[in-house]
Parts: structure tokens; sequence; C-alpha cells
């Protein structure tokens, strides 16, 4: 299925301002629980913000063919364009729902990824649906909006293996009732594997709010963050030989950090090429090792919900509430 944007959806958005650039504004700082975390974040690096002015920014991608990043405003329905020398411009407007009666407030793209061939996939939560993105029309490629005949909540963050298999959850954010919305199809909040032929799978029914979503380096765990402010942990799942999960156990629990004080919950998350996590969640985006150890936080002062590794790799790109954020590794991500 593929639907077509109208051409005037985008001429009557342009009156909502651009954020604005915010070069070199140095904010927050790294707090170090590890020694280890030396050889990943430089002892003087700190997040600095490069444009503000969003509604709720998340889903960033670095499109390293056409080197530039990418990242959605789920509430002001875009995705933003990011360069070094031209910095924020509008990429898609409208990103997500654009007709008459919305399910929820949230209309907008949320978590995005490229797909084997580059092409941008996204987590069309203001449709309930995941969709590809037509670069070379302006259309949307429908690749999955139901299990079982039921309309999905509202698909949150995606990521592929390199077989082309895709995996993504599906909270109910993007529903005005959220768990208790009339408009709910489905009786659970899953996590869904769609292969390279079109075979749509749940992998698990049990995870209260599954967010965020990435596999290890070799693709043998998948980690899934759970947003639920009762239960704010990371899971672990060994990766099946026919792709589904097994083995599910908390990796890393971050209630006591709630408990702290900390603001945030697991959002969403890239891994470096050594396997150690950097993850959206309480106070800002967590580094985690391969074994669950908390290495240390990038302090943004923000609720932080996703990150990605960008330019040559060693940039750690952040979206923060209001922020878009950067910060200099000493690591490279998964595929530089």
């Amino acid at each position: 299925m593929t639907h077509k944007f109208l051409p005037g959806f985008l001429l009557a958005l342009t009156t909502l301002a651009i954020p604005s650039r915010a070069e070199n504004t140095l904010v927050g700082s790294v707090e170090r629980l590890d020694s280890s975390l030396d050889a990943l974040i430089s002892p003087d690096a700190r997040p600095e913000v490069i444009a503000s002015g969003f509604g709720w920014a998340e889903g960033p991608v670095w499109r390293k063919r056409e080197g530039y990043l990418v990242f959605s405003d789920v509430t002001n329905n875009t995705i933003y364009r990011w360069t070094r020398e031209q910095g924020i411009s509008v990429f898609l407007r409208p990103s997500g729902f654009a007709d008459a009666g919305p399910f929820g407030k949230e209309l907008g793209a949320n978590g995005m990824t490229s797909d084997p061939e580059g092409r941008l996939v996204i987590a069309d939560q203001g449709n309930r649906r995941v969709v590809r993105l037509d670069e070379s029309n302006w259309t949307k490629v429908v690749l999955a909006d139901r299990y079982q005949g039921k309309r999905f909540n509202s698909p949150n963050d995606l990521a592929y293996r390199r077989n082309g298999d895709l995996y993504f959850t599906d909270p109910p954010y993007g529903l005005y009732g959220k768990n208790d919305d009339p408009h709910r199809e489905l009786k659970f909040n899953g996590v869904y594997r769609l292969d390279a032929r079109g075979n749509l799978t749940l992998l698990t029914d049990v995870l209260t709010y599954p967010n965020g979503i990435a596999f290890s380096p070799d693709e043998k765990t998948l980690y899934i963050q759970v947003s639920d402010p009762a239960n704010a942990v990371w899971m672990a799942y060994d990766v099946t030989p026919d792709g589904g999960i097994a083995h599910g156990r908390v990796f890393f629990d971050a209630n006591a950090l709630l408990r702290a004080g900390r603001i945030g919950l697991p959002d969403g998350m890239r891994l470096d090429v050594q396997g150690n996590i950097f993850g959206g969640g309480p106070g800002g985006v967590l580094i985690l090792s391969p074994s669950g150890r908390h290495l240390g936080t990038i302090l943004t002062g923000q609720l932080t919900a996703n990150c990605v590794f960008g330019e040559d790799g060693s940039t750690l790109f952040m979206t923060a509430d209001h922020f878009l954020m950067r910060i200099r590794l000493r690591t490279k991500g998964v595929g530089f």
C-alpha cells in the first residue's frame, strides 16, 4: 500500500517556525561511574546543544550516504534535517497523521531507521503503522499496519538485522487514552518481527511499555527498553536461528535511578562497535557495558529520548526534549 502526500499539506504548514540553531552551547556533564568510560568518552567532553525549539525530539538517524542527520519532532508532526553547514531545515512535514480525527495528540513520526538499502523506515505513530519513505516521489509505502487484522497501537521504534528482517515495538503512546483508549484494538503492547518476505510475527506480548530496540553488533542479542515508571528496565533476549527471541532477562534495572530523582525513562538506544549501549534513560544517555555494568551517564539536564552515532561514527547525536545535542566520543557506532 502506498500513501501519497498532497502537496498542499507541505505549504499549509510552512507557517510553523523552524527551530533555532544554537551552535556551541555547552550543557550538562558526563558522570563517570567506571574508569573504563575514559576509553569511550574523553574526560573533558561535554554535551553541546546544536538546535532547540522542538516539541519532542525523537528518532535520530544518520544518513551515511547523504551525510546528514534526520530526526522527528513528534508533537509538531515534522521530520527535520541537520547538517553542520546549514543547521536545521524541514525534511518532511507532515511526517505522520494528516487527516481529520486523529487518535492521539502526538501525530508525527516517532522512531526511524535505515533499511539495508539505506531507505528511511519510519514508526508512523500517528497513523499506527510502519512505513518506508520513497523519496523519489515523497510517498509512504506501508510495510505493516495490523496484526491478525487488528490495528497496531502506535509503533514506536525499529531495528533491522543485516538479513533484512525488521523488529519493532508497539506501545500505546500515540493514543489519547493509552492502554484505556477506546480505539485500541490489540489488548497488549507487542514486539514484532517483519521478515524480509513480509511475514509478520509477534515476538512477545508481556512487556508493559516496550520502547527502544536494538541489536548487539553480532546480532545474537536483542535489547528492548521498557519505559514503565513502575518497572524501568532494559531487557535482553537471545536471537534464535529462526529469528525469534528466547531467554528474556533483565539486562539493566533503572528503577534505583528513578527513585533517586533522575528524570526520564528508558527510551531509545544505539550500540558502539564494542557492544556498549548508549541509551536514553533516567538522567540523560546511560552508557552500559556488554555485561550490563553502568559505566556512566551523559547528563543532559533534560528528558532524553534517543541517540544515534553520526559523522565519522564518533559523534553521538542526542534528542532531548526540546533540544538536539551532540558529544564527541572515543568509540564508534556499529556500521562505521
